[in-house]
């Protein structure tokens, strides 16, 4: 596919520049998400520290870190949900966060365009999916605590 960038008007490069910005954003606020979750956890049940997970928001290195996030965290959580027994899923959100990392690495490979869109597609799609899985984590984790603390008292 040939681009000829002489042809790009200025208004084609803002809305460019937007959408970047607008990805950006969403990576932080998901970022953000897996912080949060994080800080929930007991530190001797994390094996990633919550700050850590701003590093998704680096463009090309959250290709490698997707995975990274995707594992660590599902551990953490495995861990996490045996100490305070709360049953849930073995290795709670690691498939659907596999599957978003490996869906999210093919879409960064130059493929034929009809390959990359459906790729892409089902990469947002599952992105969706890990995310709202985690902040429900979260909000289990959340409650959990909440309940703690209203026992004690």
């Amino acid at each position: 596919m040939n681009i000829n960038y002489e042809n790009l008007t200025p208004e084609m490069m803002q809305l460019v520049g937007a959408a970047l910005l607008i990805r950006l954003l969403i990576w932080v606020f998901y970022a953000n998400t897996i912080r949060k979750t994080l800080l929930l956890i007991a530190p001797e049940n994390r094996l990633m520290e919550p700050n850590l997970a701003w590093l998704v928001v680096i463009p090309f290195f959250n290709i490698y870190w997707n995975f990274v996030v995707a594992s660590r965290l599902a551990d953490s959580l495995t861990n996490e949900f045996y100490d305070r027994k709360i049953a849930e899923e073995e290795n709670p959100g690691r498939a659907s966060g596999m599957l978003y990392a490996w869906l999210f690495l093919l879409s960064n490979i130059p493929l034929p365009p009809f390959i990359l869109i459906t790729i892409g597609l089902l990469s947002m799609v599952y992105f969706i999916v890990y995310w709202v899985k985690v902040n429900n984590f979260r909000n289990l984790l959340a409650e959990h605590q909440n309940f703690k603390n209203k026992q004690q008292d």
